[in-house]
């Protein structure tokens, strides 16, 4: 039927696209991105049957369960292959392995990767960075762009890609015309058609596939007619393999079917379920999902029911993920309770924090029905995983929950390791004060322990939270004492701990062997295999090296810190990071991209914690510098946090920031009162760099080199630093220079850019200036064009050229941008 090649008209081009790819011999990485049933699956399957015998292509998908299964995808695409990567299981020990695997040629393909979980991320962003070491590797996924919301895991996994060549291909709906030419013969009016369907091609042909007498009121409603035609027999197969997100492989079938061979043959020759290779499911997720919804609650039950009496049947391994799905759907409650935990311990494991959270917040509905030691071990472990997840405050409210259950416990041990975790979560989420009390609690239990190992624990703990909070003289003996009991107990995790935190307080007091003990401890933490405790040496290590001015090894520690906690799922860590990578690109000259990338790590994450007051102090900084009107009141604000939570950081950093603002906008009296503030702790190197204290001479940087130039005599100095500042758009600075003209007596000082040209970085015409401000303001393409007496298609092309040129991803981005640099329909009225 015509209606049949629906999923592969107007993709002509798109298949061409692949294969050049593909043919050209270049490793890359492709993103094939369009809505759900726009053709993504049948653009990859006429790829893969194209491509030439001198590639071996490998395909696997994700799947939509409540947790993925860890590297579902992987596996099955190496299914056939055969090798490590078809059992893979530790994303950690099959890096090498994979990488391996792609020393022939080698198409990949790995679709619907919005549903991947972490560790299959980990693994493909691992490939991904390492594309130009391969020969003839090409990787292709795909995703649903309108699945993503800002907050998306895929959105920060792609934002990690933004230094690798990348092939992009955009899938649209269907032309009217395309739509029209489907409907020739169909009976079926065409505009009616392409106006229910939107032109998607999936629905166009459950549309023409359904009777040519009725209308349906909405696709779902075309979708379920096609299987309202079907016998009770097929009916039940398709039933059955609704509750299952994944195709079946054919030597599973009759387990999960039955006799109902007839039923599958019947439902397979209707349309309705497709066979590829020696797999056998549903046409396309939108039509499994139909079908799954709109099951009746009890029949939907006892369906998952039979498959989780499959699974739990199953001699094979890895099936956790699975059997926590079904339990769930099923409403096993006892099989839940038993396998949950224990996914999420597997999934936390491998780096897959996203679904250990999944399998525990699961499970804990439930937890009563657990003994007073399980719940309290399922609590502390779901207080980690909360605590990963950026989610501070909740950690801390699980970590109480936790401590109450084992305060009723003879479980001393636990106990105190549970009360260091919670002074960690109470620091992270700005409550240092509760996290000190928190750990003097914990060194008193400890010590009437006696176990070598716990006191080792709570003495770094205790040593840590001093190195933090700026009392290194008092640390370092602490740490000290930690290391030689970790050394005695045999626990080289809290050796590198020890490690971490020396380095802090040595580089408070001004001493060189501080990054070297920070260098020690990644090293260790690196051959013990305890990831967040690397993850942790790189940010710390970052810190001082940026609070040291140790530029050259800072970008290194950068790159090296996010390409590790990226590939390991430590998202506050990785935040941490990106706000230095920040303020390199400040450092740089680079503004647009400082404030870009800080902004969208504070759309990112709704509880930052103690984080907050990195990212908004940099932030400040870089507002202050264009002298934004918002600045001083958000780093007024910073600053009262930084002094509540007493982070040594967060108050390094909160200052520099507001004192510079201070500095700019000729305050000497608050910049009086914030040295005075800080004033008991003028042996912590941190606070040297206050602005007005030295002089601007780092040469690598732009801005200070220019203020450097400005406090010269030599007026054609002076003019030069003018002629920079102003480039920069650092209006408050390029003010004190014109000043500084003055008293040297220039007679003609340039008056610079208008204030339209230094709010306009970009170099946007006039007629986008205009619509960039409207689109700021809220309006949407229509509204603009009429506001300016403009055709919408006209429109479109601006607000295209306008986030190109601003290297925005959404018009929420560009209006972001817009407001920063003081765009609006007031200002430029």
């Amino acid at each position: 039927m015509r209606h049949g090649q629906a999923r592969l008209i107007e993709r002509d081009q798109h298949v061409r696209e692949l294969l050049d790819v593909i043919g050209a011999g270049d490793s890359t990485a492709v993103l094939v991105t369009g809505e759900a049933g726009i053709g993504k699956t049948s653009l990859i399957r006429e790829m893969v049957a194209r491509v030439g015998p001198e590639y071996r292509v490998l395909v696997g998908s994700c799947d939509d369960f409540l947790a993925p299964p860890l590297l579902q995808p992987i596996r099955d695409a190496f299914r056939v292959a055969g090798g490590p990567m078809a059992t893979a299981t530790q994303p950690e020990a099959v890096f090498n392995d994979f990488l391996a695997e792609f020393r022939r040629p080698t198409v990949l393909v790995i679709e619907d990767v919005h549903w991947a979980d972490d560790a299959t991320l980990d693994v493909l962003r691992y490939l991904v960075h390492r594309l130009d070491q391969l020969p003839g590797a090409i990787v292709v996924l795909t995703y649903r762009e309108d699945s993503l919301d800002a907050r998306h895991p895929l959105r920060g996994w792609l934002g990690s890609l933004a230094d690798v060549p990348i092939r992009r291909i955009s899938l649209q709906p269907l032309s009217r015309e395309a739509v029209r030419w489907l409907a020739a013969g169909s009976g079926r009016d065409a505009d009616e058609l392409y106006e229910l369907t939107g032109g998607n091609p999936f629905y166009v042909t459950e549309v023409l596939a359904g009777p040519v007498d009725a209308i349906p009121a909405t696709v779902v409603d075309a979708v379920l007619a096609r299987f309202s035609r079907l016998d009770k027999e097929s009916l039940a197969v398709v039933e059955q393999l609704a509750v299952i997100p994944r195709t079946v492989e054919l030597e599973h079938i009759t387990r999960v079917i039955g006799s109902r061979l007839d039923g599958l043959s019947q439902a397979e020759q209707s349309g309705v379920l497709e066979t590829h290779g020696n797999t056998i499911g549903f046409r396309h997720e939108l039509a499994r999902r139909a079908v799954e919804q709109a099951l009746p609650p009890v029949r939907r039950k006892l369906l998952n029911a039979h498959v989780l009496d499959l699974i739990m049947h199953c001699d094979e391994d890895g099936h956790g993920a699975r059997v926590v799905h079904h339990a769930v759907e099923a409403g096993n409650i006892d099989v839940l309770l038993e396998h949950g935990p224990r996914a999420a311990r597997e999934a936390s494991r491998a780096g897959s924090h996203r679904q250990a959270l999944a399998h525990l917040e699961a499970v804990l509905p439930y937890a009563r029905r657990l003994d007073v030691p399980e719940r309290a071990a399922l609590l502390d472990d779901y207080a980690w995983e909360l605590h990963i997840a950026h989610r501070f405050a909740d950690a801390v409210e699980a970590g109480h929950k936790a401590l109450a259950l084992f305060g009723q416990l003879d479980e001393s041990v636990a106990l105190v390791e549970t009360q260091m975790r919670q002074s960690r979560f109470l620091y992270m989420a700005g409550d240092t004060a509760a996290a000190i009390a928190m750990s003097d609690t914990a060194i008193a239990i400890a010590s009437r322990v006696g176990t070598v190992a716990v006191r080792a624990s709570a003495a770094a703990g205790r040593g840590m939270l001093l190195a933090l909070t700026g009392g290194a003289v008092e640390a370092i003996p602490e740490l000290e004492r930690a290391h030689e009991l970790a050394c005695e107990a045999g626990r080289s995790d809290i050796d590198a701990l020890c490690h971490n935190y020396l380095g802090l307080a040595w580089c408070d007091l001004g001493s060189p062997t501080g990054l070297n003990h920070l260098r020690t401890s990644i090293e260790l933490a690196t051959q013990t295999g305890d990831y967040e405790a690397v993850a942790r040496g790189y940010t710390n290590l970052a810190e001082m090296l940026y609070r040291e001015t140790h530029w050259t090894e800072l970008a290194e520690c950068v790159r090296d810190g996010l390409e590790y906690v990226r590939e390991r799922g430590f998202g506050s860590h990785a935040y941490n990071l990106e706000v230095h990578q920040a303020l390199l690109d400040l450092r740089r000259g680079e503004w647009a991209a400082a404030e870009k990338r800080l902004r969208r790590l504070i759309d990112s994450v709704d509880d930052q914690g103690m984080l907050s007051v990195l990212s908004l102090s940099s932030l400040g900084r870089v507002l202050a510098r264009r002298g934004a009107p918002d600045a001083g009141d958000l780093l007024a604000d910073v600053w009262q946090r930084a002094r509540r939570q007493r982070s040594l950081t967060g108050l390094a950093y909160a200052a520099t920031a507001y004192a510079e603002w201070a500095w700019l906008n000729d305050r000497p009296d608050l910049l009086a009162s914030i040295r005075d503030e800080i004033r008991h702790l003028t042996e912590i190197q941190a606070f040297r760099r206050l602005p007005g204290s030295y002089g601007w001479t780092n040469p690598d940087d732009p801005y200070e080199r220019a203020l450097g130039l400005a406090e010269s005599d030599d007026p054609d100095d002076a003019l030069r630093a003018l002629e920079t500042l102003d480039r920069l758009g650092a209006a408050p600075a390029a003010a004190m220079v014109r000043r500084r003209l003055k008293e040297l007596g220039v007679a003609r000082i340039p008056r610079g850019a208008q204030t339209r040209t230094r709010q306009n970085p970009r170099g946007l015409t006039e007629r986008q200036l205009e619509v960039l401000v409207l689109l700021a303001d809220g309006l949407t393409n229509p509204q603009i064009a009429a506001e300016l007496v403009l055709s919408t298609r006209t429109v479109d092309r601006h607000v295209s050229a306008i986030l190109a040129r601003l290297d925005a991803r959404t018009r929420h981005e560009a209006a972001a941008a817009a407001r920063s640099l003081g765009l609006s329909r007031e200002r430029s009225a």
